[in-house]
């Protein structure tokens, strides 16, 4: 029987978050860390940085303190030393934007970290301003569009505010933000932070973490949260369930992930089509036709009408099986629906012709397909081109190429 980690099982949370704006703080909650580790990936344009005991313990209340020793911001007036590029992304805010949130706008665009403090510049504003939920969202989708750096840190600022109102769909989108940057530990701690206020987890908010942990190809917690929906009593939907599947295809449980598909369709709930095409790629690889095939009929049944990719997958999977007639029979059945077999299908068909080594069955198919109006794509040029030199007939077949080359070309002529 599965059994949930004292993290999704815990029902006596830490202390709660007073909403005293003297024990407020913008930074992260500590929390408990998960059972393991993760690698902190590359850096990219966006910079969120980690909580830590000290830095998680800064009280609204200090930050006051300290910016009233500070100069009185000036809202209106950003100075003369900025650069053409913030002069350019002051004049494309909108236009219908409110007074308050430009004027935020415009320090955050010139923020310096060297001279300036983000939360005692945000503690200001919410002094003098005295935004309302709407002024927040306002600044947050604006920062979006620019993909400004501060972006999240400004959103964990305002989480913790009385003026944004702060709900667990907000959380949602944040733990799915640091989730969408590989950032897991971030995400852990927005979704401690959350439980933490008593925002109770939601099918929604437990799906982004499925699927999160499905991407870190972190299968046990994927399936913790996985369960711990079913547990909840909560229906599970097309996104869980294909979260699920792939952290299953990711570990190389094709089995349990082919499981869960058949569990969807008694439920007539169906994966979307990049979720089942994973699976049947990964049959194909390893050459299990007979799973291969399985999906392809699953595909169909979900009312997915199969593209040339997805059959060139089947195709691939009855070759490495060594079943070169099955694959064969693929082909014919796509020229039967309409569809022209690509340049990866016909290189497959021939390669596995190749390992065989039948030559005039793979001469024969080639005929066939001339005869259909396929033409030789490189990829299946390259296979003959190697099996001939294998045979050491290479020459030969280039001096018939340039006979029939040369022939084909005074027809041409003669035509006109």
């Amino acid at each position: 029987m599965f059994r949930l980690s004292s993290f999704m099982l815990s029902t006596i949370p830490p202390p709660r978050i007073l909403t005293d704006t003297t024990t407020k703080s913008f930074q992260q909650f500590p929390c408990k860390n998960f059972s393991g580790t993760y690698v902190r990936q590359p850096p990219n344009k966006f910079h969120y940085p980690m909580s830590s005991p000290k830095s998680a313990t800064l009280s609204l209340q200090e930050e006051v303190e300290e910016s009233e020793k500070q100069p009185n911001i000036k809202w209106s007036d950003i100075g003369p030393d900025i650069t053409e590029a913030q002069k350019q992304a002051i004049s494309q805010l909108p236009p219908k934007m409110t007074k308050r949130c430009k004027a935020l706008m415009r320090r955050i665009i010139c923020f310096s970290p060297q001279d300036e403090n983000l939360p005692l510049l945000l503690a200001a504003w919410v002094k003098v301003m005295k935004p309302r939920r709407a002024d927040w969202l306002s600044v947050l989708k604006e920062m979006k569009r620019m993909e400004n750096p501060l972006f999240m840190e400004v959103m964990e600022y305002a989480l913790l505010d009385d003026s944004f109102e702060a709900n667990v769909r907000d959380y949602t989108k944040l733990i799915g933000t640091y989730a969408k940057h590989n950032l897991l530990q971030n995400a852990e701690n927005s979704f401690q932070a959350m439980k933490n206020r008593g925002f109770a987890c939601d099918q929604v908010t437990l799906t982004v973490l499925v699927h999160m942990y499905s991407k870190a190809r972190d299968l046990n917690r994927a399936r913790e949260a996985f369960e711990y929906i079913k547990l909840l009593g909560i229906p599970l939907d097309k996104r869980a369930y294909g979260s699920m599947i792939m952290a299953y295809i990711r570990a190389g449980m094709l089995e349990h992930a082919e499981s869960l598909v058949k569990e969807m369709e008694a439920l007539e709930i169906f994966a979307g089509r990049e979720v089942y095409k994973a699976l049947l790629r990964a049959y194909s690889i390893t050459g299990n036709a007979d799973g291969a095939q399985r999906v392809f009929e699953t595909i169909q049944s979900a009312r997915i009408v199969p593209d040339s990719k997805l059959c060139a997958l089947l195709v691939n999977a009855y070759c490495v099986a060594g079943l070169s007639e099955k694959a064969r029979s693929v082909l014919e059945n796509m020229r039967s629906a309409g569809l022209k077999p690509s340049d990866k299908c016909v290189a497959l068909m021939l390669g596995a012709y190749e390992k065989e080594n039948i030559l005039d069955r793979a001469l024969a198919f080639l005929m066939e397909m001339e005869g259909d109006g396929v033409v030789l794509g490189p990829e299946a040029s390259q296979v003959m081109a190697g099996w001939f030199h294998k045979l050491g007939v290479m020459d030969e077949v280039e001096h018939l190429l340039r006979e029939f080359s040369e022939q084909e070309g005074k027809q041409k002529l003669h035509s006109l």
